[in-house]
């Protein structure tokens, strides 16, 4: 390694040089990124550098790195093998995708072992991979970035929860405030003689993190870490949600008591099989609900909500600069996937202009939920045509999408769903709809097919083909056509205007062609 090439790592520590200074590396640049774990060892490769990236590839090895570290002070052996041969297979697909060096960080199980040292040597000597160890505090910042790539400007407490420690992360206005380190891995916790002892050992250290937070109640709980997200499965399972997506997964204390009470009277064989839960982890499941439940109890949460998004996102976020940190990643995803995949790139926001005056009370949440629909109007086209509406749902239902609450994924789906059929009735949807209430429903429709009706008038991405006029107490519909639209508006184009009308319950609806 050249003098020049340690001065850089020196320079910019365990991330690497910032790769969104050029715009040309943004829109092409893939990342990949290892996160070396106490009880997993992951490979996550980001596409495209953009502010909600997609997952190129993501591998996880179950190692248990920080099994029985403890009592022996050292890495579990069979798990360093693990680990080790874990890394040498990321490398060479690095190498592969031509994305190499990968950023490396390991945490708890490797800072604490007395070999921790002699095993980063390992990495280094076996693989090119640079391991950079992070203590506790780093972790936890890491982390909450993470949680803020997914939602800007969110507040709360993010809880992060590894096999060998537990960290916490004030969060405020977008930033990462007081951070502390616990001792409350399940792996840590799995020697403990008694179910009495460890619950009193569990209450004594989240009575001295929540002194130490000085956190009042009532915030958001931000959950990251597997563990949390395989409670999260269970209690899915256990209330038969119908969206089985994690991330913004919501429970409140009710759930968390009631689930830990579920996994304690369950065969936990037949309830990992259920829940699509690995062996490995449902073994730590039974200890680390004890520890979310005394966080519950002691923190007093308004709500606790799941992220997918944790350290290895946070490498990522740690990488943006402020500008692009600042964008909304829901809007930037459709804005890429528009540009990726729609027969119109740019159409969107002509679409946009268009159906909005049908909602005129519309706060920002609901403007951008919109502005998302109809940037994601047209990238299922090459779908066949009679699985258009369930293809269009079912992407935006279950898409790697940040800042998008469970509903509003069920919104946006039916919307869509609606841009390419009148009816939802009979759907296999049906139980997933039931999370809107009747008025987010007619909305959804009234959206999607004012939709249905704009991809009829189809002109270019630089050209207002029209507008539409919206009277809600008058009940009247009025559509507004440039010269150049007025050759589009066939019988097709005219039944989708009466369709349209009939979900706004409107009374007399109206077509006018403004002349040159």
């Amino acid at each position: 390694m050249t003098d020049s090439t340690e001065a850089e790592l020196s320079e910019w520590g365990p991330f690497g040089r910032p790769i969104f200074d050029d715009p040309q590396a943004r829109a092409l640049s893939r990342v990949g990124v290892v996160d070396v774990g106490s009880n997993s060892v992951r490979l996550v490769v980001f596409d495209g550098a953009a502010r909600s990236p997609a997952y190129f590839y993501n591998e996880k090895i179950m190692c248990a790195l920080g099994a029985g570290l403890g009592e022996t002070g050292r890495l579990n052996p069979t798990g360093r093998v693990r680990a080790l041969n874990a890394i040498k297979r990321f490398a060479a697909l690095a190498d592969g995708m031509g994305i190499s060096p990968l950023t490396a960080v390991a945490t708890a199980a490797v800072r604490e072992a007395e070999d921790g040292e002699e095993f980063r040597r390992e990495v280094f000597e076996q693989t090119g991979i640079r391991l950079y160890v992070i203590d506790g505090r780093e972790e936890a910042r890491l982390s909450a970035q993470g949680v803020l790539l997914g939602w800007p400007g969110s507040y709360g407490l993010v809880c992060d929860i590894g096999g060998s420690s537990m960290e916490l992360a004030d969060i405020a206005d977008g930033k990462v405030g007081e951070r502390v380190t616990s001792p409350l891995g399940p792996l840590k916790l799995r020697n403990f003689k008694s179910k009495r002892d460890l619950k009193a050992h569990i209450k004594t250290i989240v009575g001295d993190l929540h002194a130490k937070m000085n956190k009042e109640t009532g915030m958001r709980l931000f959950l990251v870490g597997g563990s949390w997200r395989a409670i999260a499965r269970v209690d899915m399972e256990r209330r038969g949600y119908p969206l089985t997506v994690l991330h913004e997964y919501r429970m409140n204390a009710r759930n968390i008591a009631t689930t830990a009470d579920y996994i304690a009277s369950a065969n936990l064989d037949d309830l990992r099989g259920r829940c699509g839960i690995s062996s490995d982890r449902m073994a730590l499941v039974p200890i680390a609900i004890l520890v979310l439940r005394e966080l519950v109890k002691t923190f007093k949460p308004k709500d606790i909500t799941v992220s997918s998004y944790g350290i290895r996102e946070g490498m990522l976020y740690e990488q943006m600069p402020q500008e692009l940190r600042d964008r909304d990643p829901l809007i930037e995803a459709c804005r890429f996937a528009e540009a990726k995949d729609a027969r119109l790139p740019g159409f969107g926001k002509v679409l946009y202009d268009f159906v909005t005056p049908l909602f005129p009370n519309a706060n920002w949440q609901k403007q951008r939920i919109i502005k998302a629909a109809c940037l994601l109007h047209d990238v299922t086209w090459r779908a066949h045509p009679d699985y258009r509406d369930e293809i269009a749902f079912d992407n935006a239902t279950r898409a790697n999408l940040g800042g998008l609450k469970h509903s509003e994924r069920i919104f946006l789906g039916l919307s869509l769903l609606h841009r390419y059929s009148n009816k939802r009735e009979g759907s296999r949807f049906e139980p997933l709809f039931r999370m809107l209430n009747d008025d987010e429903i007619r909305d959804a429709e009234v959206l999607g097919k004012a939709m249905r009706l704009g991809a009829m008038i189809w002109l270019n991405a630089d050209e207002q083909f029209g507008s539409l006029q919206w009277k809600p107490k008058k009940r009247e519909l009025k559509l507004v056509l440039n010269a150049h639209a007025e050759p589009l508006f066939g019988e097709v184009a005219q039944s989708r205007l009466d369709a349209l009308a009939n979900a706004l319950s409107a009374t007399s609806t109206e077509v006018v062609i403004l002349k040159d």
